[in-house]
């Protein structure tokens, strides 16, 4: 997993509340068992139409937002089912970090363990976020988490934000819970190595 320290991006708005896990990456989507190939499929229902065809109207669509590495949108995002295939398709269309209100807890764990950071900022900061890049598609934010700190490109403060430090702590260096485990190989090989396994 790639270490997230601080990261600047376009923000991408998508102004929806109740985002879930079929919508982020619908079910016949989920045949696949390895973890990569998810981001074409994100948010595939919205983004394309039944021939495949890319929706006009939809904001991942529109010019501006090709290369937007933040998503910010609405409370309860990534409410539904626990799939963790919601956070392989951010992840693989090259999403780092999303920004809202609220999310659903296993859904908020599952980005934890694939290195996306999320970030939750009052509902009227994070409509401001939204309206700004709505209104200047390419508005671009930078997300601090050794400082837990959101600015806009001129380097002016949008907001502080509070994050277990634990989670913090994963984030930093790049780690999910098999990589917290692995650090301690040596130890678990020698005692291994002890009892003969």
């Amino acid at each position: 997993m790639r270490p997230f320290i601080s990261h600047s991006g376009v923000v991408v708005p998508l102004n929806r509340v109740d985002v879930d896990t079929d919508q982020i990456i619908p079910k016949q989507f989920l045949k696949r068992i390895e973890r990569t190939g998810f981001g074409k499929f994100l948010f595939n229902d919205w983004r394309f139409d039944d021939k495949g065809v890319p929706k006009n109207d939809f904001e991942l669509n529109k010019i501006g937002y090709e290369d937007a590495t933040i998503l910010a949108t609405g409370r309860n995002f990534g409410s539904g089912s626990s799939r963790e295939h919601a956070a392989w398709a951010l992840s693989g269309y090259g999403f780092r970090c999303v920004i809202a209100p609220s999310f659903a807890d296993i859904f908020y764990n599952n980005c934890l363990q694939n290195g996306i950071m999320l970030v939750v900022l009052p509902e009227d900061i994070v409509e401001d976020i939204i309206a700004n890049a709505e209104r200047s598609p390419g508005y671009s934010i930078q997300v601090d988490l050794e400082k837990q700190q959101v600015k806009n490109s001129s380097g002016e403060m949008i907001s502080t934000f509070e994050i277990d430090q634990s989670d913090r702590y994963f984030l930093l260096r790049g780690l999910d819970h098999i990589g917290l485990t692995l650090q301690h190989e040596e130890k678990i090989t020698a005692f291994e190595t002890r009892l003969g396994i």
